[in-house]
Protein backbone atom coordinates (compact mmCIF):
# COMPACT_ATOMS: atom_id res chain seq x y z
CA UNK A 1 0.00 0.00 0.00
CA UNK A 2 0.87 3.66 -0.61
CA UNK A 3 0.35 5.63 2.47
CA UNK A 4 0.35 9.32 3.49
CA UNK A 5 0.59 10.25 7.70
CA UNK A 6 0.04 13.57 8.58
CA UNK A 7 0.84 13.96 12.50
CA UNK A 8 2.27 16.57 14.72
CA UNK A 9 5.65 17.02 14.64
CA UNK A 10 6.86 17.81 18.14
CA UNK A 11 7.78 15.76 21.40
CA UNK A 12 4.43 14.41 22.46
CA UNK A 13 2.81 10.54 22.26
CA UNK A 14 0.55 11.24 19.19
CA UNK A 15 3.88 12.43 17.27
CA UNK A 16 5.51 9.16 18.47
CA UNK A 17 2.99 6.67 17.53
CA UNK A 18 2.25 7.91 14.38
CA UNK A 19 5.95 7.96 13.29
CA UNK A 20 7.12 4.34 15.12
CA UNK A 21 3.71 3.46 12.86
CA UNK A 22 5.30 4.82 9.57
CA UNK A 23 8.64 3.29 10.38
CA UNK A 24 7.09 -0.31 11.54
CA UNK A 25 4.80 -0.11 7.87
CA UNK A 26 7.76 0.60 5.69
CA UNK A 27 9.76 -1.99 7.32
CA UNK A 28 6.99 -4.45 6.00
CA UNK A 29 7.15 -3.19 2.44
CA UNK A 30 4.40 -0.63 2.34
CA UNK A 31 5.27 2.88 1.17
CA UNK A 32 4.82 5.74 3.23
CA UNK A 33 5.05 9.46 2.85
CA UNK A 34 4.96 12.14 5.89
CA UNK A 35 3.61 15.07 5.18
CA UNK A 36 4.18 17.40 7.64
CA UNK A 37 5.54 20.85 8.79
CA UNK A 38 8.51 19.62 9.70
CA UNK A 39 9.83 15.83 10.11
CA UNK A 40 9.04 14.40 12.81
CA UNK A 41 11.17 14.16 16.02
CA UNK A 42 11.43 10.56 15.81
CA UNK A 43 11.85 9.76 12.24
CA UNK A 44 15.31 9.08 12.90
CA UNK A 45 17.90 7.95 9.38
CA UNK A 46 17.24 7.18 6.03
CA UNK A 47 14.82 4.61 4.76
CA UNK A 48 14.03 3.43 1.31
CA UNK A 49 10.56 3.23 1.92
CA UNK A 50 10.12 6.59 3.73
CA UNK A 51 9.62 10.05 2.44
CA UNK A 52 8.92 13.68 4.05
CA UNK A 53 7.10 15.80 2.21
CA UNK A 54 7.19 19.87 4.22
CA UNK A 55 4.12 21.90 4.02
CA UNK A 56 5.14 25.31 3.93
CA UNK A 57 2.39 27.65 4.79
CA UNK A 58 2.47 31.20 3.90
CA UNK A 59 1.73 33.91 6.30
CA UNK A 60 -0.10 37.31 5.77
CA UNK A 61 -0.58 40.50 7.94
CA UNK A 62 -4.34 40.86 7.06
CA UNK A 63 -4.93 37.55 8.47
CA UNK A 64 -4.99 36.69 12.21
CA UNK A 65 -4.00 32.98 11.82
CA UNK A 66 -1.40 31.37 9.26
CA UNK A 67 -2.22 29.48 6.83
CA UNK A 68 -1.28 25.97 7.66
CA UNK A 69 -4.46 24.10 7.35
CA UNK A 70 -4.83 24.87 4.18
CA UNK A 71 -1.66 24.51 3.46
CA UNK A 72 -1.64 21.26 4.78
CA UNK A 73 -4.71 20.45 2.94
CA UNK A 74 -3.07 21.43 -0.27
CA UNK A 75 0.38 19.25 0.45
CA UNK A 76 -1.66 16.40 1.06
CA UNK A 77 -3.92 16.52 -2.24
CA UNK A 78 -0.71 17.37 -3.99
CA UNK A 79 0.81 14.24 -3.04
CA UNK A 80 -2.06 11.84 -2.83
CA UNK A 81 -1.75 12.95 -6.76
CA UNK A 82 1.86 12.49 -7.59
CA UNK A 83 2.15 9.41 -5.35
CA UNK A 84 -1.53 7.74 -5.72
CA UNK A 85 -1.93 7.08 -1.72
CA UNK A 86 -4.07 4.55 -1.29
CA UNK A 87 -4.88 5.98 2.40
CA UNK A 88 -4.08 8.65 4.02
CA UNK A 89 -4.03 8.57 7.58
CA UNK A 90 -4.83 11.43 10.11
CA UNK A 91 -3.24 11.95 13.25
CA UNK A 92 -5.87 14.25 15.32
CA UNK A 93 -9.26 15.28 13.96
CA UNK A 94 -8.05 19.02 13.90
CA UNK A 95 -6.19 20.18 11.69
CA UNK A 96 -4.90 16.82 9.89
CA UNK A 97 -8.18 14.70 9.42
CA UNK A 98 -9.76 18.26 8.54
CA UNK A 99 -7.27 19.00 5.76
CA UNK A 100 -7.04 15.86 4.41
CA UNK A 101 -11.13 16.18 4.02
CA UNK A 102 -10.50 19.24 2.12
CA UNK A 103 -7.59 17.41 0.17
CA UNK A 104 -10.01 15.11 -1.17
CA UNK A 105 -12.84 18.15 -2.22
CA UNK A 106 -10.06 19.21 -4.07
CA UNK A 107 -9.06 16.24 -6.05
CA UNK A 108 -13.23 15.49 -6.78
CA UNK A 109 -12.85 16.45 -10.53
CA UNK A 110 -9.58 14.84 -10.86
CA UNK A 111 -10.25 11.20 -9.10
CA UNK A 112 -13.81 8.94 -9.06
CA UNK A 113 -14.65 8.47 -5.65
CA UNK A 114 -13.06 4.32 -5.90
CA UNK A 115 -9.55 6.08 -7.10
CA UNK A 116 -9.44 8.95 -4.47
CA UNK A 117 -7.29 8.18 -1.05
CA UNK A 118 -9.09 6.34 1.76
CA UNK A 119 -8.97 8.64 4.81
CA UNK A 120 -7.84 6.75 8.19
CA UNK A 121 -8.35 8.96 11.37
CA UNK A 122 -6.93 8.25 15.11
CA UNK A 123 -7.98 10.05 17.71
CA UNK A 124 -5.37 10.76 20.26
CA UNK A 125 -6.89 12.37 23.10
CA UNK A 126 -6.16 16.18 23.53
CA UNK A 127 -8.55 16.74 19.97
CA UNK A 128 -11.39 15.12 21.78
CA UNK A 129 -11.29 16.29 25.41
CA UNK A 130 -9.47 19.65 25.35
CA UNK A 131 -9.85 20.88 21.36
CA UNK A 132 -13.19 18.96 20.78
CA UNK A 133 -15.13 20.09 24.26
CA UNK A 134 -14.58 23.53 23.37
CA UNK A 135 -17.51 24.69 21.67
CA UNK A 136 -15.71 26.49 18.96
CA UNK A 137 -14.05 23.62 17.55
CA UNK A 138 -16.92 20.95 18.74
CA UNK A 139 -18.49 21.40 14.93
CA UNK A 140 -15.18 20.60 13.04
CA UNK A 141 -14.43 18.11 15.21
CA UNK A 142 -17.48 16.09 14.43
CA UNK A 143 -17.14 17.04 10.80
CA UNK A 144 -13.88 15.62 10.65
CA UNK A 145 -14.55 12.03 12.09
CA UNK A 146 -17.71 11.86 10.23
CA UNK A 147 -16.24 12.44 6.86
CA UNK A 148 -13.58 10.06 7.65
CA UNK A 149 -13.96 6.41 6.07
CA UNK A 150 -12.74 5.13 9.54
CA UNK A 151 -11.91 6.45 12.78
CA UNK A 152 -9.93 4.79 15.38
CA UNK A 153 -8.77 5.60 18.99
CA UNK A 154 -6.16 4.68 21.37
CA UNK A 155 -7.70 3.56 24.44
CA UNK A 156 -11.59 2.24 25.52
CA UNK A 157 -12.04 5.46 27.96
CA UNK A 158 -11.05 7.57 24.34
CA UNK A 159 -13.18 5.80 22.40
CA UNK A 160 -16.27 6.30 25.23
CA UNK A 161 -15.37 9.76 25.56
CA UNK A 162 -15.81 9.99 21.40
CA UNK A 163 -19.00 8.47 21.49
CA UNK A 164 -20.18 10.50 24.92
CA UNK A 165 -19.26 13.92 23.58
CA UNK A 166 -19.88 13.84 19.69
CA UNK A 167 -22.25 11.07 18.90
CA UNK A 168 -20.75 10.25 15.70
CA UNK A 169 -22.48 8.66 12.59
CA UNK A 170 -19.73 5.84 12.41
CA UNK A 171 -18.13 3.38 14.90
CA UNK A 172 -14.99 4.20 16.54
CA UNK A 173 -12.52 1.05 17.07
CA UNK A 174 -10.18 0.80 19.55
CA UNK A 175 -6.43 0.16 18.76
CA UNK A 176 -4.25 0.83 21.30
CA UNK A 177 -0.65 2.69 21.64
CA UNK A 178 2.62 0.23 21.38
CA UNK A 179 6.00 0.43 21.83
CA UNK A 180 8.92 -1.52 19.94
CA UNK A 181 10.52 -4.04 22.75
CA UNK A 182 12.98 -4.89 20.24
CA UNK A 183 14.53 -1.13 21.19
CA UNK A 184 12.72 0.01 24.12
CA UNK A 185 14.70 -3.16 26.45
CA UNK A 186 16.50 -2.10 29.72
CA UNK A 187 20.39 -1.90 28.54
CA UNK A 188 22.37 -3.22 31.41
CA UNK A 189 25.76 -1.16 30.93
CA UNK A 190 24.67 2.51 32.44
CA UNK A 191 27.76 3.29 34.47
CA UNK A 192 29.03 6.11 32.06
CA UNK A 193 25.48 7.38 31.83
CA UNK A 194 25.46 7.31 36.00
CA UNK A 195 28.66 9.41 36.00
CA UNK A 196 27.44 11.77 33.42
CA UNK A 197 24.25 12.54 35.63
CA UNK A 198 26.53 12.12 38.93
CA UNK A 199 23.54 9.59 40.22
CA UNK A 200 26.08 8.43 42.82
CA UNK A 201 24.60 5.40 43.51
CA UNK A 202 20.87 7.05 44.58
CA UNK A 203 17.65 6.05 42.77
CA UNK A 204 16.45 7.18 40.13
CA UNK A 205 12.79 8.52 39.31
CA UNK A 206 11.89 9.91 35.84
CA UNK A 207 8.94 11.81 34.25
CA UNK A 208 8.91 12.49 30.39
CA UNK A 209 6.39 14.62 29.15
CA UNK A 210 5.80 18.14 26.93
CA UNK A 211 5.24 19.86 30.32
CA UNK A 212 1.75 20.97 29.73
CA UNK A 213 -0.95 21.15 32.65
CA UNK A 214 -2.82 18.25 32.38
CA UNK A 215 1.04 16.68 33.19
CA UNK A 216 0.50 18.12 36.51
CA UNK A 217 4.45 18.71 37.40
CA UNK A 218 4.55 20.34 40.39
CA UNK A 219 2.99 17.29 41.60
CA UNK A 220 5.35 15.54 40.16
CA UNK A 221 7.89 17.41 42.53
CA UNK A 222 6.37 17.64 45.49
CA UNK A 223 6.08 13.65 45.30
CA UNK A 224 9.55 13.10 44.59
CA UNK A 225 10.29 16.03 47.54
CA UNK A 226 8.36 13.61 50.07
CA UNK A 227 10.54 10.46 48.70
CA UNK A 228 13.95 11.97 48.54
CA UNK A 229 13.23 13.13 52.90
CA UNK A 230 13.30 8.69 53.20
CA UNK A 231 15.50 7.36 50.26
CA UNK A 232 18.49 9.07 48.60
CA UNK A 233 16.91 9.86 45.13
CA UNK A 234 17.61 12.23 42.13
CA UNK A 235 14.82 12.95 39.65
CA UNK A 236 14.77 13.26 35.60
CA UNK A 237 13.24 15.61 33.52
CA UNK A 238 13.03 14.92 29.97
CA UNK A 239 10.95 16.87 27.45
CA UNK A 240 10.07 20.66 27.66
CA UNK A 241 6.80 23.01 27.83
CA UNK A 242 5.06 25.78 29.30
CA UNK A 243 5.47 24.28 32.67
CA UNK A 244 9.17 24.40 32.78
CA UNK A 245 9.91 27.65 34.09
CA UNK A 246 7.59 27.43 36.51
CA UNK A 247 8.89 23.64 37.85
CA UNK A 248 12.38 25.24 37.78
CA UNK A 249 11.65 27.70 40.28
CA UNK A 250 9.49 25.51 42.53
CA UNK A 251 12.53 23.10 42.88
CA UNK A 252 14.98 25.98 43.43
CA UNK A 253 12.59 27.74 46.12
CA UNK A 254 12.03 24.28 47.94
CA UNK A 255 16.07 23.25 48.11
CA UNK A 256 15.52 20.04 45.84
CA UNK A 257 17.05 21.79 42.28
CA UNK A 258 20.29 20.22 42.89
CA UNK A 259 18.95 16.80 43.10
CA UNK A 260 16.27 17.70 39.92
CA UNK A 261 17.93 17.86 36.52
CA UNK A 262 15.90 19.28 33.48
CA UNK A 263 17.56 17.66 30.73
CA UNK A 264 15.32 18.83 28.08
CA UNK A 265 13.91 17.64 24.67
CA UNK A 266 16.07 13.96 23.89
CA UNK A 267 14.72 11.56 21.52
CA UNK A 268 16.58 8.83 22.29
CA UNK A 269 15.13 8.07 26.05
CA UNK A 270 16.00 4.05 26.33
CA UNK A 271 19.29 5.38 28.14
CA UNK A 272 17.75 7.44 30.16
CA UNK A 273 14.84 4.82 31.07
CA UNK A 274 17.74 2.34 31.57
CA UNK A 275 19.26 4.24 34.94
CA UNK A 276 15.71 5.20 36.09
CA UNK A 277 13.83 2.49 39.17
CA UNK A 278 10.57 4.39 38.99
CA UNK A 279 8.13 7.07 36.55
CA UNK A 280 5.98 9.58 38.19
CA UNK A 281 2.93 10.43 36.20
CA UNK A 282 0.13 12.30 37.82
CA UNK A 283 -1.29 13.79 34.82
CA UNK A 284 -5.02 14.74 35.41
CA UNK A 285 -5.78 13.04 31.76
CA UNK A 286 -3.78 10.81 29.56
CA UNK A 287 -6.27 9.02 27.00
CA UNK A 288 -3.38 6.03 26.92
CA UNK A 289 0.15 6.79 28.55
CA UNK A 290 2.68 5.64 25.59
CA UNK A 291 5.72 7.44 28.20
CA UNK A 292 4.57 5.08 30.92
CA UNK A 293 4.12 2.38 28.29
CA UNK A 294 7.91 2.97 27.05
CA UNK A 295 8.69 3.01 30.90
CA UNK A 296 7.62 -0.40 31.18
CA UNK A 297 9.02 -2.08 28.31
CA UNK A 298 12.09 -0.76 30.52
CA UNK A 299 11.73 -2.77 33.94
CA UNK A 300 10.51 0.59 34.99
CA UNK A 301 7.45 0.35 37.61
CA UNK A 302 4.93 3.27 37.07
CA UNK A 303 3.10 5.61 39.74
CA UNK A 304 0.24 7.15 37.96
CA UNK A 305 -3.25 8.08 38.50
CA UNK A 306 -6.13 6.28 38.54
CA UNK A 307 -7.81 7.76 35.21
CA UNK A 308 -7.92 8.05 31.81
CA UNK A 309 -6.37 4.95 29.49
CA UNK A 310 -3.83 3.98 32.34
CA UNK A 311 -5.76 1.54 33.84
CA UNK A 312 -6.46 -0.36 30.78
CA UNK A 313 -2.78 -1.55 30.64
CA UNK A 314 -1.57 -0.66 34.31
CA UNK A 315 -2.56 -2.96 36.88
CA UNK A 316 -2.39 -1.53 40.44
CA UNK A 317 0.02 -3.58 42.43
CA UNK A 318 1.73 -5.41 39.79
CA UNK A 319 3.13 -2.97 37.34
CA UNK A 320 3.38 0.09 39.99
CA UNK A 321 0.17 1.79 41.73
CA UNK A 322 -2.84 3.68 40.58
CA UNK A 323 -3.39 6.69 43.09
CA UNK A 324 -6.16 9.46 43.10
CA UNK A 325 -5.86 12.80 41.41
CA UNK A 326 -3.60 15.04 43.29
CA UNK A 327 -2.83 12.50 46.17
CA UNK A 328 0.74 13.49 46.57
CA UNK A 329 1.28 11.66 49.73
CA UNK A 330 -0.63 8.26 48.25
CA UNK A 331 1.97 8.55 45.33
CA UNK A 332 5.40 9.31 47.66
CA UNK A 333 4.18 6.79 49.88
CA UNK A 334 3.83 3.82 47.40
CA UNK A 335 7.27 5.46 45.85
CA UNK A 336 8.86 4.90 48.93
CA UNK A 337 7.58 1.22 49.00
CA UNK A 338 8.92 -0.12 46.00
CA UNK A 339 12.32 2.12 46.13
CA UNK A 340 13.32 0.26 49.72
CA UNK A 341 11.93 -2.86 48.92
CA UNK A 342 14.14 -4.72 46.18
CA UNK A 343 12.42 -7.95 45.84
CA UNK A 344 9.14 -6.06 45.10
CA UNK A 345 11.25 -4.04 42.78
CA UNK A 346 12.27 -6.48 40.83
CA UNK A 347 9.08 -8.86 40.77
CA UNK A 348 7.16 -5.29 39.29
CA UNK A 349 9.92 -4.58 37.00
CA UNK A 350 9.60 -8.25 35.33
CA UNK A 351 5.77 -7.83 35.40
CA UNK A 352 6.00 -4.09 33.49
CA UNK A 353 8.66 -5.70 30.98
CA UNK A 354 6.16 -9.15 30.16
CA UNK A 355 3.00 -6.36 30.06
CA UNK A 356 4.80 -3.93 27.57
CA UNK A 357 5.21 -7.19 25.27
CA UNK A 358 1.46 -7.60 24.96
CA UNK A 359 1.54 -4.32 23.34
CA UNK A 360 4.69 -4.90 20.88
CA UNK A 361 4.61 -3.06 17.53
CA UNK A 362 3.81 -5.93 15.25
CA UNK A 363 0.63 -6.81 16.55
CA UNK A 364 -0.72 -3.20 16.53
CA UNK A 365 0.93 -2.43 12.90
CA UNK A 366 -1.15 -6.10 11.77
CA UNK A 367 -4.55 -4.18 13.40
CA UNK A 368 -4.14 -1.27 11.37
CA UNK A 369 -2.93 -2.88 8.11
CA UNK A 370 -6.69 -4.94 8.58
CA UNK A 371 -7.99 -1.36 9.46
CA UNK A 372 -6.44 -0.35 5.95
CA UNK A 373 -7.82 -2.69 3.93
CA UNK A 374 -11.39 -2.91 5.31
CA UNK A 375 -11.22 0.96 4.15
CA UNK A 376 -9.86 0.23 0.49
CA UNK A 377 -12.74 -3.18 0.25
CA UNK A 378 -15.41 -0.51 1.73
CA UNK A 379 -16.18 -2.48 4.55
CA UNK A 380 -16.17 0.78 7.05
Amino acid sequence: MKIGISCHHTYGGSGAVATELGKALADRGHIVHFINRSAPFRLGTFSKNIFYHEVEAMHYPVFECPFYSLALATKIAEVATFEKLDVVHAHYAIPHALSAMLARQMLEDSCSDAKCFRLATTLHGTDITVVGADSSMHGAVRLAINKSDGVTAVSEFLRSETVKLFEPRRDVEVIANFVDTDLFRRQPDTVHLREQLDLKGRKVCIHISNFRPVKRILDVLKTFRSIEQSVPATLLFVGDGPERSEAENWAREHGIDERVRFLGKISDIVPLLSVADLMLMPSSGESFGLAALEAMACGVPVIVTDMGGFPEFIVNGTHGFLVGLGDVEAMAEKSVALLTDERLWEEFSSNCVEQARKYHVTAMVEQYEAFYMSLLNGES
